[in-house]
């Protein structure tokens, strides 16, 4: 049975009865997109849909009612050989588990055709399948490792899978890859993709690989950060379109702070600014016009200067912003925050590494050609935060009393909180059902409820795929809000669509 779930107010959840259904619904969303598709998002029994707006929502509700996918044309698949050492910490201990010797276990993983099935976790993370169902059935860990190795080789459930980098994880290990996963200068980036086959070799021993650091300097900088503050990174509006291969959107997370702050100096939205936290110092190398909005107080010289104002500054003035209001601030300069681009997006993404590595005292910022008009005031937006709406997630089932429980409660921000997400602590929810959910996807603003019962509520650098049941999620009007909130801020959430199963029957 199809079921479709909403996934707040610009996104559709579709649960599907298999795998192989899944592949096959995803397939065909991708070769004829339905209108307004920023993401087609594949897991194990669920695809997630996201759309640029809530008509093109309801529009793909009413096609998928009564959606048949097309046959697409078959391609031919890419053949994938990933080189692996078997010396993974778990090997033995999940050979045992199965009733085989190491040899045979290795035996198996490197004889067996997989295909990459789809994408989610991380940039270049594929979830493998035995290509002609001649699977095992692998338990993930207990407990979760805190840190992963970059090129384990893991299995969980029917699972084969290699981790890009080294992140939080439960898979089984029993390998590390020597070949390299994720490539941001590589067509495509991520070495398997979705119905690609996939075989592992084994190999004896490691190979040394030269790594390079880019160079800090910048030819022509117009900025120096003397006091980066708690965390600076450069932002824009993010990279859409490749969450099928484990990238999530990252981008400014106050973006209605970003663009007032582009069209203060007369960029285009689309600029790059320098988003902070904590307050900053900055000192002048040239003469530039800046802006600054957000949750922040600007000095100019140790004078007061406006929010939201363009403000000429020459060489060896010092611009500091001091914590004031919300959370984070943003700089912009008149051209844009000049920084490479890595899938079209000069953001930082600070789960997966990708983009700028954050500002520090030294870093220098140069200016780009992002200038759209001419400078002018705005106003600079208000970030007071006592209630955020949100629509009941599709998996307020899992939780007792559903969403309604999650809006009955005051939370409080924990300091624990990033750009991944907004950590609450509270009186903790209950889950009505304790079965494990397999990973599917997650959109910002989605309020999972883990194991603990505190609830967290993603902000831009959301993972992709998530295993925790969502029971409410924020609607997109007030995720720049959420994006504000400080640790020791209390709020409440606010039921604020009658359907409160988050549900839509077909």
């Amino acid at each position: 049975m199809t079921r479709i779930h909403r996934a707040g107010n610009r996104g559709l959840l579709v649960e599907l009865p298999d795998l192989a259904t899944v592949m096959r619904w995803h397939a065909a969303l991708i070769a004829d997109p339905l209108p307004g598709t920023v993401e087609a998002v594949a897991a194990a029994q669920t695809i997630l849909l996201t759309f640029d707006s809530a008509a093109n929502v309801e529009a793909a509700r009413q096609v998928l009612d009564s959606f048949a996918p097309r046959e697409t044309e078959r391609t031919q698949p890419r053949e994938v050989t990933i080189d692996v050492v078997y010396d993974g910490e778990d090997l033995d201990e999940v050979a045992q588990e199965l009733g085989m010797s190491r040899e045979e276990l290795i035996d198996w993983h490197t004889s067996t055709e997989f295909t990459g099935a789809f994408g989610g976790f991380a940039p270049g993370f594929t979830y493998c399948v035995p290509s002609h169902g001649d699977g095992l059935e692998v338990a993930r860990r207990s407990s979760p490792r805190t840190a992963v190795p970059s090129g384990a080789v893991g299995l969980a459930g029917a699972f084969s899978a290699v981790y890009p980098r080294t992140s939080p994880g439960g898979w089984r290990l029993i390998g590390t890859a020597l070949t390299p996963m994720w490539d941001s200068d590589r067509q495509p980036p991520a070495l398997v993709g979705p119905g690609d086959v996939v075989r592992y070799r084994s190999v004896d021993k490691r190979t040394e690989t030269e790594t390079s650091s880019a160079s800090s300097i910048v030819n022509d900088p117009i900025l120096t950060i003397e006091d980066a503050g708690a965390q600076s990174l450069i932002q824009d509006l993010g990279r859409a379109g490749h969450g099928h291969v484990g990238v999530t959107e990252s981008g400014a997370a106050d973006r209605e702070a970003h663009r007032a702050a582009n069209e203060a100096v007369g960029n285009w939205a689309r600029a790059a600014t320098i988003e902070n936290v904590g307050g900053m110092n900055l000192r002048v190398e040239k003469e530039a016009c800046l802006a600054v909005t957000g949750g922040g107080r600007v000095l100019l010289n140790n004078k007061d200067a406006s929010l939201g104002t363009p403000l000429v500054v020459k060489a060896g003035d010092v611009v500091a912003i001091e914590p004031a209001g919300g959370l984070r601030s943003y700089i912009a300069l008149r051209g844009g925050v000049d920084a490479p681009l890595q899938l079209g997006s000069r953001s930082t993404d600070v789960l997966s590494g990708l983009g700028p590595a954050p500002l520090t005292a030294g870093s220098q910022i140069a200016a780009a050609d992002d200038i759209a008009h001419t400078a002018n005031a705005v106003a600079n937006p208000s970030r007071s935060c006592t209630v955020l709406r949100c629509i009941a997630g599709p998996r307020a089932d899992w939780i007792v009393g559903g969403a309604e429980a999650l809006c009955s409660r005051q939370w409080t921000v924990t300091p624990a909180s990033n750009r991944v997400g907004v950590r609450l602590a509270g009186r903790s929810l209950e889950r009505a059902i304790h079965k494990e959910l397999p990973s599917e996807g997650v959109v910002a603003g989605s309020i999972q409820i883990p194991g603990d019962g505190n609830p967290v509520i993603f902000l831009r650098d959301h993972p992709v795929t998530g295993g925790y049941p969502v029971a409410a999620v924020v609607i997109a009007e007030d995720l720049d809000a959420a994006a504000q909130l400080r640790p020791g801020d209390a709020f409440r959430c606010e039921l604020i669509d009658s359907d409160t199963s988050g549900e839509l029957k077909l």
